[in-house]
């Protein structure tokens, strides 16, 4: 009898406070006002989730937005509702497919081929928790899609970036990269796979990657920033269901996606955060760089 007062006492308490409980988690607010008319971006990964509410506030800036994702077809649908959200039709749907570096060599040439300017790039595609899968190139699917694929897509849209300057790189990483590592002598987790530790390794090289492209940058015009979005509701935990089960039972503690763009996109336009360039940034603060 004690123990149903206890359990109905705890869940009326987290009824009433469930809506302080959301606010706190879910951060600030982007609260620029940067108008992007003529300005040029590409996210990634923006058919769905965090990437696709990304693309749908830089296009109400009046951005010319291009949509990299996998799934042309989740890629026109999410164009076609953000056109009318917007009112913005130069939104447009390009194929990337990060786990094939060919893919992501046609993605570019075929871009800098259509477009001469290139202000803004997110690289905000990802997998988490795969189970244990290699790319086309043979590279550990977290490492090859969440890292390497985005660090030759910038190598290839990086002198068009330095072009258009000033313009920024954001790299989306996460707070688990804390648990990551950088095993040289096993990149490709051949001998020994952890889905949950993959996905942190790749988020630290995300970090690295960012610092490391700052620092070669200095000078150009051209910035970067790693942020972590907060634990948000999206299609990531697809995999996991165990992380699906945990995304329903602390749903007060998740963000919407809407509220998981906050972040990248303060970094993408904040005013005078360029001195930052390098940093890694959780709920709008520069932690580390």
């Amino acid at each position: 009898m004690i123990g149903i007062l206890v359990l109905l006492i705890f869940f009326s308490f987290l009824y009433v406070a469930t809506p302080y409980i959301r606010k706190f988690f879910a951060g600030g607010v982007c609260t620029s006002t940067v108008r992007l008319d003529g300005k040029v971006v590409v996210v990634t990964g923006a058919n769905t989730g965090i990437g696709k509410e990304t693309a749908k506030d830089l296009a109400r800036r009046g951005a010319k937005v291009y949509i990299a994702c996998r799934d042309i077809l989740k890629g026109e649908s999410a164009a076609s509702e953000i056109r009318a959200a917007t009112k913005n039709q130069q939104v447009f749907v390009r194929k990337l497919d990060l786990s094939n570096t060919k893919s992501i060599r046609a993605f570019a040439e075929a871009f800098l081929a259509e477009e001469k300017q290139l202000h803004i790039l997110i690289n905000n595609a990802g997998v988490m928790m795969c189970p244990y899968s290699k790319t086309a190139d043979g590279f550990e699917t977290h490492f090859g899609v969440n890292h390497l694929g985005h660090f030759l897509l910038t190598h290839l849209l990086l002198e068009r970036l330095k072009e258009s300057a000033p313009s920024r790189v954001v790299n989306t990483s996460s707070i688990v990269h804390h648990f990551g590592s950088i095993y040289f002598r096993d990149l490709q987790g051949e001998k020994y796979y952890n889905r949950f530790l993959a996905y942190c390794h790749s988020k630290l090289a995300n970090v690295l990657f960012t610092r490391e492209l700052a620092f070669r940058l200095k000078g150009t015009g051209v910035t970067a920033y790693a942020v972590h979005p907060g634990i948000v509701r999206s299609e990531l935990v697809r995999h996991s269901f165990l992380m699906c089960l945990l995304w329903r039972l602390f749903t007060p503690f998740v963000k919407s996606t809407k509220q998981g763009t906050q972040t990248s996109l303060h970094c993408a336009l904040a005013e005078g955060i360029e001195s930052q360039s390098g940093r890694y940034f959780r709920r709008f603060f520069s932690l580390y760089g």
